[in-house]
């Protein structure tokens, strides 16, 4: 007779206690474009399915079955109900390549990554692709709600008595429902929102110009000397983001007007200093080690761990966008590491404030223990290590799609940082962190 076997050697336990490790492979992305430009006649489906055409020609997977696609989007048409799996069948992936959709807001890109990482790592999938997509240019334009109520008051009708007092309620309820950048519980957009914590935290307008000019010329310079020839392909005309300036300076940002929070008095946040509505796509591809060299693939680096956050910015005192400062001492903690063991710091420029917010909060020694409950103060960052190829200022913020394009970036990054060491075993490590609309943050750490 047979021993019984251990429940601690069955496959599905060894599995659950050996986690693997999680390659970024690359990367690719369109360029992105302002709100109503060079895309303003392309959908959701269009973009994401060009930007994963881009990624499976330069990985050469053209029939490869990935074991799943991850993506989303912020501003969806109810006919996106199954946007990246059509996404998918637009490409040249195999189309027994599964696929589903998530959101979370501004995080979603890097969720997406999360997940499919976490199936990697779970040993559910050898290879996944991961992103998201977002156009405020074609954004969905709903029946107002008191003219759907009335179609699906006439649909359900039982007499034609009924249908024709329906009818006849039509002309005054006619009406279409835009999307609204605001905070559906506080009625607040994210600018205004922010504006209220930089305000409080007494970020200087100054220091976000600074902030903003730093990102222009950062990315152009990564553009001239070809950083972005392996992560970007081109798409309906363009070449680069076109919200890029390389011209830009503090003395020009200087000289426009606030936009957030002028009725408060004291304004700081300007066009300049805030990202535009943006247009575009990205994704990255995760997988294995043992798939990469099957594929004479050589990772960029490791998605190692995350961390989501979110704060009470309606009842409690938290700014909307200050969730991310939650995030990462737990991340560090959990992973056994300072705020300074980093070289590189991908932080989300929703708004320069934001960024300058985050810093200020970290070295803070009454805001890391008054609010998030640590001994001390997590201490400042060596800013030269800081969007060190531009970020969201420069590129635009296409919601969904911005967490695919800092994945990329930070991947890359340590990949050449890495290269440079010439074979010494130190790790190379990237912090990245997006805040999200509804109050929340995510936050990841990326290793080579």
């Amino acid at each position: 007779m047979a021993p019984a076997s251990s429940e601690a050697s069955t496959p599905a336990a060894r599995r659950s206690s050996e986690r693997r490790r999680v390659a970024i492979l690359g990367g690719n992305r369109i360029p992105f474009a302002r709100s109503d430009g060079a895309y303003a006649e392309a959908s959701n489906q269009d973009m994401f399915t060009a930007a994963l055409g881009g990624l499976v020609d330069r990985f050469g997977l053209a029939g490869e079955r990935l074991g799943m696609v991850v993506g989303g989007a912020v501003l969806k048409h109810s006919r996106d109900f199954n946007l990246t799996r059509e996404c998918v069948l637009g490409s040249q992936l195999s189309s027994h390549t599964p696929a589903f959709d998530l959101q979370q807001a501004c995080g979603t890109g890097l969720q997406a990554a999360i997940a499919a990482a976490d199936g990697i790592a779970a040993g559910r999938y050898e290879v996944a692709a991961a992103g998201g997509v977002d156009t405020t240019s074609d954004a969905p334009i709903g029946l107002g709600d008191n003219l759907r109520r009335t179609l699906l008051k006439l649909r359900r009708a039982k007499s034609g008595v009924q249908r024709l007092k329906l009818l006849g309620t039509l002309p005054a309820t006619l009406g279409v429902e835009i999307p609204v950048n605001s905070e559906p519980r506080t009625g607040l957009s994210m600018g205004e929102h922010q504006a209220i914590t930089a305000k409080q935290m007494g970020i200087p307008r100054v220091a976000q110009d600074e902030l903003a000019a730093a990102s222009h010329r950062n990315m152009a310079a990564a553009y001239d000397r070809g950083f972005f020839d392996d992560l970007v392909t081109p798409f309906l005309g363009l070449y680069r983001d076109d919200n890029l300036r390389p011209d830009s300076s503090t003395e020009k940002l200087a000289k426009l007007r606030p936009v957030f929070g002028v009725k408060a008095g004291d304004a700081t946040m300007t066009a300049g200093n805030s990202t535009p509505l943006t247009d575009g796509a990205s994704v990255v591809l995760l997988g294995t080690d043992e798939w990469a060299a099957a594929h004479s693939l050589t990772p960029l680096a490791y998605l190692v761990d995350s961390e989501t956050a979110a704060v009470d910015y309606v009842n409690g005192r938290e700014g909307l966008l200050m969730a991310p400062t939650y995030a990462v001492p737990r991340l560090l903690a959990r992973n056994g590491l300072n705020l300074q063991d980093f070289d590189f710091y991908e932080i989300h420029e929703a708004f320069a404030s934001v960024v300058l917010a985050h810093l200020q909060a970290f070295e803070s020694e009454e805001y890391c223990k008054g609010r998030l409950g640590l001994d001390a103060a997590l201490g400042s960052i060596d800013k030269s290590k800081l969007n060190v190829n531009g970020s969201s200022l420069a590129a635009g913020h296409p919601f969904a799609a911005t967490g695919g394009r800092i994945l990329a970036q930070a991947a890359k990054q340590l990949a050449q940082r890495k290269a440079e060491q010439k074979g010494a075993d130190k790790p190379v490590r990237a912090l990245v962190s997006i805040c999200a609309a509804g109050g929340q943050g995510v936050a990841a750490i990326l290793e080579a």
